[in-house]
């Protein structure tokens, strides 16, 4: 069988368990949110409204009906893609996603930018002397920026850059007199297409701090990927051979132990979009970052079944898609993969 038949059984099988995935992700979410404390109701009217009001809520909610016929009707639902509607705002939740997604993915895009070029200049940095004062120095910012608390490294950001030093704006995505750019909801594109100078610096000031923040807390992990991966290719045996060719010791690893070594870091970088969403649902909270890992707090603290489970649904809708799209990239790109 040639490669590429191999290449599209391989993605037409992790395409065919992408529905199962999301059926138990959604499933396991359904079923939690009504196992939980805590009455959707008392969110919505306060643990003080009368019983009749209670009582017509709840069958306008269709929360009255039994836990099989609500999980099959939110499944019928989901098949016709139809994520319903917030208990709270009475807003389809396929509007709330819309108006809040592009925001997560800004953030998230420039946080992982940040984090490669950090982590992978801190991991290739002590390579020329092993275990030496710069290589200890990487391994400890790998181990640190990991073990970091997001919250209390917010905090910390904020309060010696905005409050100490006000350099930077502590929270929002844009100044309050600064009207949002019209688009697709990303305000560097959209400032940028449209050419208004205020809103892309306005943008850019408030991305800076979360943007910064979360890609320092992501990058140990490709720190600490790198220095392993760097290490055990330059023991090798085809880099001892070229090594044994003549080739000077930086072309020996700049050609033949870095790509390698990087294959492994490029499939990190799928999970780290999974690390994503919990480091980002702590930034954006403390940041008042208009995302939807913030959304998603809101909606979980109102018992906002419909939200919750939307967001989560697409969130791993996302996550699925990415890692079957590296593992493909790193398929491609590494001829010694079989499937």
């Amino acid at each position: 069988m040639s490669r590429r038949s191999e290449l599209l059984r391989y993605l037409g099988a992790r395409l065919a368990l992408a529905p199962l995935m999301l059926w138990l992700i959604s499933s396991l979410v359904f079923l939690l949110l009504r196992v939980a404390p805590g009455d959707p109701i008392d969110a919505l009217l306060g643990p003080k409204a009368p019983a009749a009001a209670r009582a017509a809520l709840r069958q306008q909610l269709g929360l009255d009906q039994p836990l099989p016929v609500q999980y099959g009707h939110f499944l019928g639902d989901l098949l016709h893609g139809n994520l319903g509607v917030s208990q709270a705002s009475k807003e389809p939740v396929t509007s709330i996603i819309q108006g809040s997604l592009p925001a997560s993915l800004e953030l998230g895009l420039v946080a992982l930018l940040i984090a490669a070029v950090l982590g992978l200049a801190v991991g290739f940095s002590g390579i020329a002397r092993p275990e030496g004062k710069v290589d200890l120095a990487g391994r400890l910012f790998g181990i640190g920026t990991y073990a970091l608390p997001p919250f209390w490294a917010a905090m910390v950001v904020q309060l010696v850059f905005a409050v100490w030093l006000g350099w930077l704006p502590v929270g929002g995505r844009l100044p309050a007199t600064v009207l949002p750019p019209q688009g697709t909801g990303f305000y560097l594109f959209d400032s940028l297409r449209a050419g208004n100078l205020q809103q892309l610096q306005g943008a850019i000031r408030h991305l800076v701090l979360p943007a910064s923040t979360l890609g320092l807390l992501l990058s140990g992990i490709f720190t600490n990927a790198l220095r392993l991966n760097l290490r055990r290719a330059l023991g090798s045996d085809y880099v001892e051979a070229a090594r044994s060719r003549g080739l000077s010791e930086t072309r020996v690893v700049l050609r033949h132990a870095l790509p390698n070594a990087l294959l492994p870091v490029l499939t990190i970088t799928g999970i780290t979009v999974a690390s994503l969403i919990g480091g980002a649902l702590l930034i954006e909270v403390t940041y008042s970052w208009p995302g939807i890992a913030a959304r998603l707090q809101e909606a979980i603290a109102q018992r906002d079944y419909p939200v919750v489970q939307g967001i989560v649904v697409v969130v791993a809708a996302l996550v699925v898609l990415v890692t079957v799209a590296v593992d493909l990239l790193v398929a491609l790109l590494d001829p010694r993969v079989r499937f």
